[in-house]
């Protein structure tokens, strides 16, 4: 009876320590209804230091239709002049992945934004044309707070129709049905909560993208996304759109 209950301990102990190792690969797994939050990732999954994660440095992206001098390398960080408006891509294409990019934007009121599964017609046009302009995608919004202020300066009128925490939405012709809470008009997915850091303060995304759903965890919390995507494949890339931001810690791991 002793040496059977060693042997079951055993393997208890073998089993325990399979789950541990696999800890990532079961959060990315699990299964959850699509319109409520999952399970907060485990640190090693948010800060892409697990198993199956890599950096993206400058030899993993392509130009688009900025200019040589809009985004430079340098010790680790990534800078963007914000000038013109456009992008740059991944050179590869991406279906089911994670996402960690760390951000800070340097000029009061900033916009720019990551954009997901942009499709290969509409960056096909922006590189031929070499014209200001964006991708077809999924857009993940990075906005500065002071977004919102300038907004009301310029135009007058109340800002309710975006927020500067991360809204997730589609543009030109992909589709996705955004999760609550959202914008007036249905489009975009609202943060359920405002996480986002003001100017000259670095901030952290994480980014899931499976199988057509797309989920934004800003600085540990998640807080917006949304289903059935149109495309869900495409290049991944970072908007230029008129201000100073920089990126770093940009990091990947694909998924089945």
């Amino acid at each position: 009876m002793r040496h059977q209950t060693r042997g079951f301990v055993a393997r208890l102990s073998t089993c325990g320590f399979l789950l541990l190792l696999l800890g990532g690969r079961v959060f990315q797994d699990q299964s959850t209804r699509a319109d409520e939050p999952v399970a907060t990732p485990p640190v090693q999954i948010q800060t892409g230091t697990g198993p199956g994660w890599r950096e993206l440095t400058e030899a993993d992206f392509a130009p688009v239709n900025c200019l040589p001098e809009t985004w430079t390398w340098k010790e680790g960080v990534l800078y963007c002049t914000g000038q013109p408006v456009g992008v740059m891509r991944t050179r590869k294409r991406y279906e089911n992945f994670e996402l960690v990019a760390e951000w800070c934007h340097r000029q009061h009121g900033g916009n720019s934004g990551i954009f997901v599964w942009a499709t290969d017609e509409s960056i096909e046009k922006l590189t031929q044309e070499g014209k200001p302009g964006l991708p077809h995608g999924i857009e993940v919004q990075i906005l500065d707070l002071g977004y919102a202020e300038l907004y009301t300066q310029r135009t007058g009128k109340t800002p309710d129709w975006f927020t500067s925490h991360g809204d997730v939405f589609p543009t030109g012709t992909a589709r996705m049905t955004p999760f609550p809470p959202l914008s007036p008009n249905g489009s975009r997915s609202f943060p359920t909560e405002n996480r986002s850091k003001g100017v000259n303060e670095w901030n952290h995304y994480y980014v899931r993208g499976i199988n057509g759903e797309i989920r934004l965890w800003v600085n540990g919390g998640e807080v917006s996304g949304g289903k059935e995507c149109t495309p869900r494949s495409g290049y991944l890339c970072l908007e230029s759109e008129g201000a100073p931001i920089e990126f770093k810690n940009l990091r990947i791991r694909e998924l089945p």
